[in-house]
């Protein structure tokens, strides 16, 4: 299932589900994995931005585990882009654990978002870490 977006970012792939829209994501690290589920929300939903001016976003966020983490993570970028309509294509990831994540985001004005997303959730979440390769399905409420 492609849904009109055929060149996924590497490490992230749509997958078939009933009633949402879901990707598996995949990356040699916590910090990739974390990073390319970013870049397949915002693959999922055909985001384009302005990049000048380019505008930095300092964020940091805690949770209770892995997968609380990555649903926040994703959560909280979907509410930038509907309180500022802001995206960020591009991450570094300053520090993360497994209930902290602090990241600098640069991005800009988003000028396409062609798919709405409510929110992620926790249906089928589950962040696989093995010694090279970490893992998770993200689902999300349309």
């Amino acid at each position: 299932m492609s849904g009109g977006h055929p060149h996924w970012p590497p490490g992230v792939e749509e997958i078939e589900h009933t009633a949402d829209w879901a990707i598996r994501v995949s990356a040699s690290s916590a910090a990739g994995l974390f990073c390319r589920a970013a870049q397949g929300l915002y693959h999922m939903v055909g985001m384009r931005v302005d990049e000048s001016p380019l505008h930095e976003e300092r964020l940091q966020l805690a949770a209770v585990d892995w997968e609380s983490l990555l649903v926040a993570w994703l959560n909280e970028l979907l509410f930038l882009q509907g309180q500022k309509n802001e995206a960020y294509p591009e991450i570094e990831i300053l520090s993360l654990d497994s209930k902290r994540i602090e990241a600098l985001l640069r991005g800009g004005q988003v000028v396409a978002w062609t798919r709405d997303i409510k929110a992620v959730t926790y249906h089928n979440l589950r962040v696989l870490a093995g010694p090279r390769l970490w893992q998770a399905t993200v689902v999300f409420d349309v």
